[in-house]
Order: C-alpha cells, then structure tokens, then sequence
C-alpha cells in the first residue's frame, strides 16, 4: 500500500473549529482597517523574482538563503513565491498608477512563504495582514499607524504587548554610520560569530540584532546610528514620538532596532512579547520612503506594517481569548422517507429568514441525533417524523433551556423560529 501523502514540512493545514477562529479574526481586522480608511487590494502569490532582490536586498537573509525561487519552465522566467507583501503591493500600486489622485491607505491578507527552520511561530507559509500608507510624508501617519496597533490589541483583549522604536534616518546618515560600524567591528573581528562575519561588509546594521548572547556587549558599545541622525531625521523621529506620548501610549526606544529588509528609512517599530518564546514579534514596520523610487516609480513617501497571524493566534489562545466556534442556530432532526422531504423544505423556509441550519443526514434513532443535535451547539432542534409529516407540523425543541417542546404549522415554522430565537434577545434587551 502507498504511503499517505503529507503536508510539506512548515506549511500546515488550518482545520475547523481553528479555521472558523480565524475567520472570527479575520471579520474583526477588516472591520478594524474600515474604521481607519483603509481599503483591501489583493496581489498574486508568485512575483518576478528580480521585484524583490530589488525591493528587500540582495544581501538579505530572505534573498540569500529564504526564497522559494524557480524558473517557469514555458518562458524561462525567473519567479518567486512571495517572502512578503509590501514589494508586490507597491508594485501593483506603480503597473496601475493608483496614486494619480492622490495619497492610498491600502491593506491585504494572505500567505507569505520563506524556506526557514520550523518551530512554533516561524513555518515556511505564515499569514500575514499587510497595511501600507502610500502618499503621506508627515509623521502623523507613523504614530497613526503604531496607535492603530494598539487599538487592535485592546479589540482582540490582548495584553503584555510592548512597543519599541527607533528611527534608521536617511540613507546618506546610514552610509555614515555603516562605515563607523564596519571600523568597529573589523576591530573586534575575532568575537563576531559566524553570521557576524559574513555580514559585516554587505549587512552591518543586522549584526546590531544579534541574538546571541556572547555578542550582547559588542553590539551595545557599537556606534548607534541615532547619534548620526541629521535635523530633519530628528524631527520626524520626535515628532512620532510626541504624537503617541499625547496618546498616551507607552513605548522604548530600542537603538539596535533595525529590521531586516533594506527598504527601510526614518521610523522603524515592532510590538513584542515574552509569551512566544523566541518569536516574540508580534507586529512589525515602519516608514519606507525610497522603495516606489526604486522600483521604478516617481519618489512618494510610504510607510507600513505587518503583523503574524499564526503568532495573533497562538497569543490569543495563551492568554484564553480565542473566539468560539460558530454554532448554528438550527438544527433539524428527522426519521422516516416522508420525513426526509419535510425536513428539506423546514430547513430551506428557515434559511429563508436568516437562520443558521444544520440538517442531519446519515439515518440514525431519534436519540442518536439528538446527541449531535446537542452537540452541535445549536439552540433549537426541530423534529420531524412520521406523525409530525401527516399532520403537516414540525416539533420544536430548545436545547439550552429547559422547556418543554411544543407543535407549530410546516407554514409558521419560519415565524414561530424567529420569535423563538430573536424575540427572546430583544425581551432581554427591552429589560
């Protein structure tokens, strides 16, 4: 016999009652992007490979050594599976000239794809919601953007997640503090580890985010590039600073924070947390002015985020957030041909009115369906039998509360099920 076939190392199935949490969480971020403008745009999954040696960084990590990347075999094209959104997005924002009238605030889901280790909170497909500002120079769509954040975790009722920043600067005030650092580091070569060394001349600034614990001191003595920010630079950097601060929000400057696409300029954040182990970046971004330039389009000034759905998910159900599964409303139980027909037409007059309906299928005793009546979290099951088929009648029966079921008219089961569910709620409300 043939070996059964498995889902590919790090990309995992998402199964129901999960699948449903994930689309409970999915309709509160698209209500939470609506009320902040922003609207949905949606790109392919595999891009021109060259889109993102150019948008990330040849000498990335994600570039290098991440990429799923192949050649079409019909044309010869080099093509990837996208490692990240903001590329593609900006792309498709230049092929389609969306900012001719003016500035966009666009958002997207959807699953990214780099070729990392796996372990918990870091696998080969992760989901991500990407937000991008395009247009807007000031600061206040940085601090905008960081408040929008926190506003998503008050909704979702997390808590424990923190905010660092930091500003990159311009590229002329990096280049002055990559040659500083560079110097620094080739003086204290022999305590770089392995991936110290093979970044210090074609990615310095990523050494400065080392997690190892043996290079902590190297790096907190190395030149920070805050102190080479020239006046414009500084004023952005206090003017997003002064913004969260008349918020109220809390937050730490983190002077070794970088990020790891190239693209970045200015403002740079990420929202952490000590409850996922090594993965505890939650959400990260920032300003990305240069990047529509680069990629072949007129200079505007951008900004964005990303945050990790998977790493959403798993702090949501450490901390006992995570939504229920949805249950219908309905449930019909039924025996018998006749009762076959009439449960069919019960069920179709009660989607009719809105309901939520789940029939059985698969035969089985009134008590047997009844059990997954029950478990089915349904608040009412309608039964259907013979008796009940001649005289052209269902029985109703709640499954939360204790009364008793009672006889209504195949003709004002629709009525009788909507004043049964809903009535009851606005008797409540009404009190």
């Amino acid at each position: 016999m043939s070996q059964t076939l498995q889902a590919i190392r790090g990309m995992n199935d998402i199964l129901p009652p999960e699948a449903e949490r994930w689309e409970a969480f999915e309709e509160l971020v698209r209500d939470w992007l609506f009320s902040y403008g922003y609207r949905p745009i949606r790109m392919p999954l595999v891009e021109p490979t060259p889109l993102f040696a150019r948008a990330i960084g040849a000498v990335t990590d994600i570039v290098e050594k991440e990429m799923y990347s192949f050649t079409d075999a019909l044309n010869g094209e080099a093509l990837t599976l996208r490692p990240e959104g903001t590329a593609s997005c900006v792309r498709a924002v230049l092929q389609h000239n969306l900012l001719y009238d003016g500035p966009k605030r666009l958002w997207y889901m959807g699953p990214m794809f780099r070729h990392e280790r796996p372990q918990k909170g870091r696998y080969r497909q992760f989901h991500q919601v990407g937000v991008e500002a395009l247009g807007l120079a000031g600061p206040d769509i940085d601090a905008e953007q960081i408040l929008m954040c926190a506003r998503l975790w008050d909704d979702l009722g997390l808590h424990g997640i923190t905010l660092e920043i930091n500003s990159l600067g311009q590229p002329e005030e990096r280049a002055r503090h990559r040659a500083d650092l560079i110097g620094y580091l080739e003086k204290h070569f022999d305590a770089l580890d392995d991936d110290g060394k093979r970044r210090l001349h074609t990615n310095p600034l990523r050494i400065l985010d080392t997690k190892n614990p043996a290079m902590q001191a190297l790096v907190e003595a190395a030149p920070k590039l805050i102190d080479y920010l020239g006046e414009d630079s500084l004023k952005h950097f206090e003017g997003v600073q002064q913004l969260l601060k008349d918020a109220g929000l809390p937050y730490r400057i983190n002077p070794r924070l970088v990020r790891g696409l190239d693209y970045y300029n200015l403002t740079v954040f990420e929202w952490v947390t000590d409850r996922l182990g090594a993965q505890g970046t939650v959400c990260a971004g920032g300003r990305y002015d240069g990047l529509i330039e680069q990629l072949g389009g007129k200079r505007a000034p951008a900004c964005g985020f990303a945050l990790g759905i998977e790493r959403l998910m798993a702090l949501l159900e450490a901390e006992g957030e995570l939504p229920a599964s949805p249950a219908p409303d309905v449930y019909v139980v039924h025996q018998g041909e006749g009762a076959v027909r009439l449960a069919f037409r019960a069920a179709e007059a009660l989607r009719d009115v809105g309901c939520a309906v789940l029939t059985h299928m698969g035969g089985g005793s009134f008590k047997s369906q009844m059990k997954r009546a029950d478990a089915s979290g349904a608040q009412l099951a309608v039964l259907i039998g013979e008796d009940e088929v001649q005289k052209n009648e269902v029985s109703l029966k709640p499954l939360r509360v204790a009364i008793e079921q009672w006889r209504v008219p195949i003709a004002n089961l629709a009525e009788a099920v909507s004043d049964w569910l809903y009535g009851r709620d606005e008797a409540v409300n009404e009190d």
